[in-house]
Order: C-alpha cells, then sequence, then structure tokens
C-alpha cells in the first residue's frame, strides 16, 4: 500500500447521506478538467492550492496586509481583495490571521494521515457507510485516489467514487480496480451543449461510460437538472436512449437543482455564471422527467425526493 502517496483534499465531509449507502464520509479532491456553469464546488476546481478569504470571519484587524510585500492582500470597500498568483509568502500572511478568516483552500495530505482522519468515523461504516471520493474530480489525482481507496478497502470500508469520467481509461481503470461502486455523471448528451455548458465535449465521457457499463460492475449515472441547461426532455429522452443502448438495465438518477451553490462564489472570488434566480424543480417536474426517462427505455430510473 502507498501510505505515503500525498493528495490535495479540500473538504471531509461527515455523515454525508447522498454520496452511496448509509452514512459515509465523503473525501473532497481538489482539481477538476470540467468548468460547468452550475458548478456546486467552484472551491475544487484549481488543481494547486489556492488562498480564500472568509468574509464570515474576518475581523478586519489589517494584521495580513503587514505581512503582504506584492500586493497579494489589499483592503478594499467590501472587505478585502486577494490576488492568489501575486508571489507573496502565504504560509506567513495566512498565519499572520488570528480568526482563520484567510486561508489555505486544501490541505496536502498523504493517504496515512488522511486514513487516521477517515477511520474515526469506522463505527458508522459498520452498518451500510463508507467512503465516498468525490471533487472536483478524484481522476485528477488518480495515483492519490486508487491508494487511499486500496487503504479502505484493506480496512473493510465500502468505497464509492463520484467522477464525470473525463479521463484517460487507464486513469479510470486503476482507480475503478479499488472501487465497490460508481456514481458518474452525465449532464448533456449533445456535443455542442457539453462543449458550450462544461467547456469540454463529452465524446470521452460517452466512451468511458460505454466501457463502464460493459464492465458488469454497478455504476449509477446521474444528471442534475439544472434550470435552462440540462433540464429539458431532449436532453433527459436523449441521456435515456444512449444509456439503454449500453446496458439495459442501467441505474440511472435524477438530481434536482441544489440552491446552496451560489453562496460558495464569494469565497472564490467569483459570480455564480446562471445567476441567483434559478430555483429547484418541483415535485411533479421531477415527475415529468422521470417518466421520460423510463419511456426511452430505463426501468431503473429514479430520483430521491
Amino acid at each position: 500500500m502507498r501510505a505515503s502517496e500525498r493528495g490535495l483534499v479540500f473538504d471531509i465531509r461527515r455523515f454525508s447521506t447522498h454520496d452511496g449507502d448509509g452514512l459515509r464520509t465523503t473525501v473532497f479532491l481538489k482539481g477538476c478538467p470540467l468548468r460547468c456553469l452550475w458548478c456546486h464546488n467552484p472551491e475544487g476546481l484549481m488543481s494547486g492550492r489556492r488562498p480564500l478569504w472568509v468574509r464570515a470571519r474576518c475581523i478586519g484587524c489589517g494584521s495580513c496586509i503587514q505581512r503582504v510585500r506584492h500586493g497579494g492582500v489589499a483592503l478594499c470597500a467590501d472587505g478585502l481583495t486577494l490576488r492568489p498568483d501575486a508571489p507573496e509568502v502565504w504560509d506567513e500572511v495566512l498565519d499572520a490571521c488570528p480568526t482563520g478568516a484567510l486561508r489555505w483552500d486544501a490541505r496536502e495530505l498523504t493517504v496515512e494521515e488522511a486514513m487516521a482522519e477517515i477511520l474515526r468515523d469506522r463505527v458508522f461504516f459498520q452498518h451500510g457507510g463508507g467512503v465516498t471520493l468525490s471533487g472536483g474530480e478524484p481522476l485528477m489525482q488518480p495515483a492519490f485516489a486508487a491508494a487511499l481507496l486500496e487503504s479502505l478497502r484493506a480496512e473493510g470500508v465500502h468505497t464509492a467514487l463520484e467522477t464525470s469520467l473525463y479521463a484517460a481509461w487507464e486513469q479510470v481503470e486503476n482507480v475503478l480496480a479499488q472501487t465497490d461502486l460508481v456514481y458518474c455523471d452525465l449532464k448533456l448528451i449533445h456535443d455542442g451543449e457539453h462543449r458550450r455548458l462544461t467547456g469540454v465535449s463529452n465524446a470521452l465521457i460517452l466512451e468511458n461510460i460505454r466501457r463502464l457499463l460493459a464492465s458488469g460492475r454497478r455504476v449509477i449515472v446521474r444528471t442534475p437538472l439544472i434550470p435552462g441547461m440540462t433540464a429539458s426532455a431532449e436532453n433527459i429522452a436523449g441521456i435515456a436512449r444512449f444509456l439503454h443502448g449500453c446496458r439495459a438495465d442501467a441505474e440511472y438518477e435524477l438530481l434536482n437543482y441544489n440552491p446552496l451553490a451560489p453562496a460558495k462564489y464569494p469565497l472564490v472570488g467569483k459570480a455564480f455564471a446562471p445567476g441567483e434566480d434559478i430555483k429547484p424543480l418541483s415535485a411533479d417536474d421531477m415527475g415529468a422527467f422521470l417518466r421520460i426517462a423510463r419511456e426511452n427505455g430505463l426501468t431503473r430510473a429514479f430520483w430521491e425526493r
């Protein structure tokens, strides 16, 4: 086992009930090759560590300003502005903050360190739960992801992976070898729309889904329903037909829009591109999309109410 393999982790969330069966601990790995306009974890997009400012913790003491030499932190009418790419000695700047309002957006952990933290929750894994790797995109850190999953399985912990599958198949295979359950996203079936709304083609994703579904392992394909983007009858029908053609008994989950995403964007100095007026879909709308998926061959389609 590769206990010294290192990875960037931006969150470890306990007692999750939406990332697999039972009570789970979800480990979020940094870096993602997609740029979905509705991204729910913008703090996980960049591959490297970056400083961020948590407004609610800031007391305006100015301790950080005294440590900067190259304009990395500046006062403004709204509080502070950050230039994360400025050549500051960032550890010193962040250490000067007495409240933790300035901090790194991720921690570098070895597999051994991550395991020590995760296994504090072992008691919950004994009742149908386990550990899920999410992101960002875990396949952006394939060596760390595979080593961590291998260590978890050696401890008898159920493992799950949440992925966009936008990666070379060799990377996918290495991580899948240590994974009990795979959740993969298929956001849009039309390649042009996929490029426009996520920044990349879906060709690699579709090919990897074909191979994954043909492997016989347990896979749940998911589509986040974003009003005005992915939530259309044409999109869901097209995805359903594609999945049914890959495997007649494919499991397919529809995810309602999560309205908590916009609150994260100020942390990374960005605006939420779709705007804050988007609302979750009604139960009637979700039911209608579910019927479309089933009418196009996916008898194992579902959504969590």
